[in-house]
C-alpha cells in the first residue's frame, strides 16, 4: 500500500488524501447502510489526523443516529464517510478511492440485516452484529 491514497466524489468537488496505513475493508449489511447505499457499505478507516480534505464545504453530514453521522457530496451524492461521534476517525467508502486496489477485504458485519435476495459467498468471516473491535449503531 502507498504511503498516501487519494480519492474523492464523482463530480470532483470533494477530494481527500489518506496518509499512513488503512484498515482492512469492512462490509456492513445493516439497514442504515442498505438504505443509504442501496445494498451495503464497504469501508476502510483512518484516524482524523490522517485524512486531508479539499472541498469539505461541499460535504453534507447526516446524523443517521446518536452514534454516527454519514457524509456525502452535496452536488453529486457520492457516499464518502461514516464518522462515529465519539471517535477521532473516519470510515472512508472503498469506492471513493482513486485506486481501490490499495485496499484489502476483512470481514462482514451486521449480516443479520442482509436482505435475502443476495448471498455472501466470498469466504470472509461474517458477524451477525458488530465485528471484533468494531462498534456500530446497529450492534
Amino acid at each position: 500500500m502507498a504511503e498516501t491514497e487519494p480519492g474523492g466524489c464523482l463530480c470532483g468537488k470533494v477530494r481527500f488524501t489518506t496518509s499512513g496505513p488503512l484498515r482492512e475493508v469492512i462490509f456492513c449489511h445493516c439497514a442504515q447502510c442498505r438504505r443509504q447505499s442501496g445494498l451495503y457499505y464497504a469501508a476502510t478507516s483512518v484516524s482524523a489526523e490522517a485524512l486531508t480534505l479539499t472541498g469539505a464545504d461541499n460535504i453534507t453530514w447526516f446524523a443517521a443516529s446518536d452514534f454516527a453521522r454519514r457524509g456525502f457530496c452535496a452536488t453529486c451524492g457520492t457516499l464518502l464517510f461514516w464518522k462515529p461521534k465519539a471517535e477521532a476517525r473516519y470510515a472512508v467508502l472503498a469506492g471513493a478511492f482513486d485506486r481501490p486496489e490499495c485496499l484489502h477485504p476483512g470481514h462482514h458485519i451486521c449480516t443479520s440485516g442482509r436482505p435475502e435476495f443476495y448471498q455472501i459467498s466470498d469466504g470472509l468471516p461474517e458477524y451477525a452484529g458488530d465485528g471484533p473491535g468494531f462498534v456500530t449503531a446497529a450492534g
